[in-house]
């Protein structure tokens, strides 16, 4: 099997990695309090000493009281968190590897009363239930703000780059989705309007670290509680999403789906990536069951599925090879590999295997 496309360098204004492999942001709640501690240091040194070309963290709360459901998860925002985050860039930069944090708020994904402050009513665009409430100007306005302080200690800390996550139903994308914005004001309206608030989160991100600081937003169609969710049902429809997220400043669309194979858009190979990059011109990174040779882990434990298909990397690699996407990212085949991409490189095939549930007990 030729790796090549995997291992080419890849170069977008100041983010330069040696390779085309990402690893996904995965959820751990390994973070006490919020702080991530040795352990997660470790974490992460040892995946960017395997050989993944970016790193791109575990979901890190931005400054706001109802952005976590877990007092496990960390923050990007308290002293000692940062001082964490501080110890997290040392250790991976000593191994060579580039790395972003994930910024999120949950939004209305947080059941109210979770999380380090459970007197908080869940923040969203629309109020759901009496114990969240659709946020007013001055609440948004200190969410971007929020995102935009997150993002400029990002900077300061020396991370590569950053990433907005505005995918599977948390809050950035429940303003982008018609199911959840039913707002009346600005932030609200048909698809185009509803990106108002993502974009100007974008905005404000980019006022914050300056205009060569690479900034990645990760999103989706499908949602935690609706895997046949759709922001789009056209590749017109997709553009009127995506275009305003351009002119804000996205430097690269992170394209979560759930099987990288998958097209689309009727009439054509190219998968949600794809779609992203031949619309908007910039680089998008692909995600998707990349790496596994098994059923579908999340599928199993909903019990939707036990035979879920999985897909191979000679696919994988004959749309790197086409230039479909540019990067791609690995999620759970890293935690039980975290040398998956030098295995990869070296053709240790033998040597990988699918994700198992035994290996949630390795996540360290």
């Amino acid at each position: 099997m030729d790796t090549t496309p995997l291992f080419r360098p890849f170069h977008h204004g100041q983010l330069s990695l040696p390779n085309r492999i990402v690893m996904a942001p995965m959820t751990r709640r390994f973070s006490p309090g919020g702080v991530p501690g040795a352990d997660v240091v470790e974490y992460y040194r040892r995946r960017a000493a395997g050989g993944v070309g970016l790193i791109i963290t575990e979901g890190t709360t931005i400054n706001r009281a109802a952005a976590s459901d877990n007092t496990r998860i960390p923050n990007f925002h308290a002293p000692e968190s940062i001082a964490g985050w501080q110890r997290v860039v040392q250790a991976v930069h000593a191994e060579g590897g580039k790395i972003a944090p994930q910024l999120w708020h949950q939004g209305l994904a947080r059941a109210a009363g979770a999380g380090p402050h459970p007197e908080a009513p869940s923040d969203g665009p629309t109020a759901v239930d009496e114990r969240s409430h659709a946020m007013t100007d001055a609440d948004i306005a200190d969410t971007i703000a929020a995102f935009a302080a997150a993002a400029a200690t990002a900077r300061q800390l020396g991370f590569d780059a950053v990433e907005l996550h505005g995918a599977h139903g948390y809050l950035i994308d429940q303003f982008l989705w018609a199911t959840t914005n039913r707002r009346e004001d600005r932030f609200g309206g048909n698809p185009g309007e509803r990106t108002r608030f993502a974009a100007e989160v974008v905005r404000a991100v980019r006022a914050a670290t300056g205009s060569d600081f690479p900034l990645i937003l990760r999103f989706s169609q499908w949602k935690l509680q609706d895997y046949g969710a759709r922001l789009a049902d056209t590749p017109q429809e997709l553009e009127r999403v995506l275009a305003p997220l351009v002119d804000a400043g996205v430097d690269i669309f992170h394209a979560s789906t759930r099987r990288f194979w998958q097209a689309e858009f009727a009439g054509s190979d190219l998968n949600l990536a794809g779609w992203a990059r031949k619309l908007t011109g910039r680089p998008a990174i692909s995600v998707g069951s990349v790496g596994l040779a098994g059923p579908d882990f999340t599928e199993q434990v909903r019990g939707q599925s036990s035979e879920a298909p999985i897909g191979s990397l000679d696919d994988l690699l004959r749309r790197m090879e086409a230039n479909e996407f540019d990067l791609v990212t690995v999620g759970r085949a890293l935690i039980s590999n975290p040398d998956w991409a030098t295995k990869v490189r070296e053709g240790r095939f033998d040597q990988l295997h699918a994700f198992r549930k035994t290996d949630l007990a390795t996540l360290a």
